[in-house]
């Protein structure tokens, strides 16, 4: 059992690895949630636990509401949840909105904004002192896409975003007086293996270049961005993002 536990969603790779493997170091036991990839999770908790960490792998889907209430019943078992990020997020190859099959918006919109709302929804069951909880902090993972749209590439994915950004500042005023802080990420363009799920590998880097600091950001700035906010340094502040992209506006 750990003292304090964190629930990431998505966290076998990318910023969601990078998170547990910093939350792990701050003392967090880390419940790595993953889809599909078992290896890629286990092997983020072999690395937390190699360094005397505390982690478990935890598989479900985020967008079906059976697995997240399984998912967070697994992690109300290792210990308090006084910690959630709801980090998982998928992307798809850019296009415009006007070819966009029916089936691409469905699975854009069940994960990206039924996946956080419905991870919000049990983190604010789990942690409302009102309900018995401790309290705590939410963390969303949006995206600088709600903000720039995305033109001619994920008009959909940023959408999906600007539903994100919706939930924190609402999320924020209902669970305020119940001890629980909500605030949000905004990543910009960040070199991660997301872009290759797009269909653009190399796209941070492509982009990057053009940003104010002249390079893409890397997963473990943006987790450093995400472990602030979940910190007890973040004590005041809820309702807010913190854009981690660079400059790129």
């Amino acid at each position: 059992m750990s003292a304090k536990t964190v629930l990431i969603t998505g966290a076998s790779r990318g910023i969601g690895r990078a998170t547990a493997l910093g939350a792990a170091k701050q003392g967090w036991g880390v419940v790595v949630n993953y889809q599909h990839d078992q290896v890629a999770a286990e092997s983020v908790v072999e690395q937390i636990r190699a360094a005397d960490g505390q982690a478990w792998a935890v598989q479900g889907d985020v967008s079906v509401e059976a697995d997240v209430l399984r998912i967070f019943d697994e992690a109300e078992r290792r210990g308090a949840l006084t910690g959630v990020v709801a980090n998982a997020g998928i992307v798809a190859p850019g296009a415009l909105l006007a070819d966009m099959p029916l089936e691409r918006l469905r699975r854009m919109f069940d994960v990206n904004v039924l996946g956080a709302y419905l991870s919000a929804r049990e983190a604010a069951r789990r942690m409302m002192t009102s309900r018995g909880g401790q309290g705590g902090s939410l963390v969303l993972v949006s995206s600088m896409a709600a903000v720039l749209g995305s033109p001619g590439e994920y008009v959909d994915y940023a959408g999906s975003k600007g539903a994100v950004d919706s939930l924190t500042i609402g999320l924020a005023k209902e669970l305020g007086p119940e001890g629980v802080r909500v605030n949000a990420v905004r990543p910009g363009l960040i070199n991660t293996e997301i872009h290759a799920s797009g269909g653009r590998p190399d796209r941070a880097w492509a982009l990057g270049v053009h940003t104010p600091l002249g390079r893409p950001g890397t997963a473990e700035e943006v987790a450093s961005a995400i472990l602030y906010l979940l910190g007890d340094d973040a004590s005041f502040i809820t309702g807010t993002f913190l854009d981690v992209a660079g400059g790129r506006r």
